[in-house]
């Protein structure tokens, strides 16, 4: 294993045989780093997630560099030649097309082989929508799940609603304009018209709308509305004496739901009482 270098002693960045994670902007372009404009014209190689996005911040900056593309489509046959450019000697920058790659992309995939084989992975800190759209918000941001976009396999995703129904703290999710509205109608159906939301779009763009309020507002808000731009959606955790008298109704919910995908009451009722530590008669007579 390679000695770990205190910062102070680094050698001039970039450094041979390392993976830069660097964190592009979200929308402004202006927020990219000095260090991250740096990293960018010199390493040896940019791994991107759109050629053309990443192509925008060299035309700003004013400089040239060797683009590869690498995205959920081509990782996996991508992943192995950069892996060999590494092992090499060179130094390769990963972005994705906005904020920290590694978040909800293949980049996550390149890290750790690259972890896996030694090779030295240093993040470029840059903008992350999750964390700017978490504290334009103001709720409780000591405590906080990140979700990014939920599963679109029904079991999988209703568990995840769920266990946001009933969170005490506050959730983050992403979602695509031409399914925010689904989401809202099943954000309302699960953790109540009345629960406080935050829905983010445009970040750090001249026309970023923040929108927080409860979801039936939220919903009449986007009706009929034209939706543009990626989303970014800030959900209040329950309050705790509320969280005590919901726990019922959760568990209604949740078992009805495991009914209506196939399962008997008693294996429902089972599966629920062991997930939950209860007695299995507690969720049987629930239905």
């Amino acid at each position: 294993m390679k000695n770990i270098s205190p910062l102070s002693h680094r050698k001039e960045e970039p450094e041979s045989n390392t993976l830069y994670v660097v964190g592009t902007p979200i929308g402004n372009l202006n927020d990219l780093s000095s260090r991250a404009i740096n990293i960018l014209k010199n390493v040896s190689l940019i791994a991107c997630e759109d050629t053309r996005q990443t192509k925008k911040i060299m035309e700003r900056y004013n400089f040239d560099n060797k683009l590869v593309s690498f995205n959920k489509n081509n990782s996996y046959k991508k992943i192995p030649p950069i892996l060999n450019y590494l092992e090499s000697g060179d130094s390769i920058a990963l972005v994705s097309d906005a904020g920290l790659p590694g978040i909800c992309d293949p980049g996550e995939d390149l890290i750790n082989r690259a972890k896996a084989n030694r090779i030295d992975v240093i993040c470029i800190p840059g903008p992350c929508a999750a964390l700017t759209a978490l504290v334009t918000s103001g709720m409780n941001s000591s405590r906080f799940i990140f979700e990014g976009f939920l599963p679109k396999k029904k079991i999988e995703r209703i568990k995840i609603l769920l266990e946001i129904s009933e969170s005490e703290k506050t959730t983050i999710l992403f979602e695509s304009p031409h399914r925010l509205n689904t989401l809202l109608q099943e954000l309302k159906k699960y953790c109540g018209g009345e629960r406080e939301i935050q829905v983010s779009r445009e970040l750090t763009k001249k026309f970023e709308e923040n929108i927080q309020t409860s979801v039936d507002r939220v919903i009449n808000f986007f009706k009929d509305k034209e939706i543009l731009g990626e989303i970014t959606i800030v959900i209040k955790g329950i309050e705790k004496q509320k969280n005590e008298n919901f726990n019922k109704i959760v568990l209604r919910e949740e078992l009805s739901e495991l009914i209506n995908a196939g399962l008997s009451l008693s294996a429902a009722s089972r599966y629920l009482a062991k997930k939950r530590n209860l007695n299995k008669s507690i969720i049987y007579n629930l239905h």
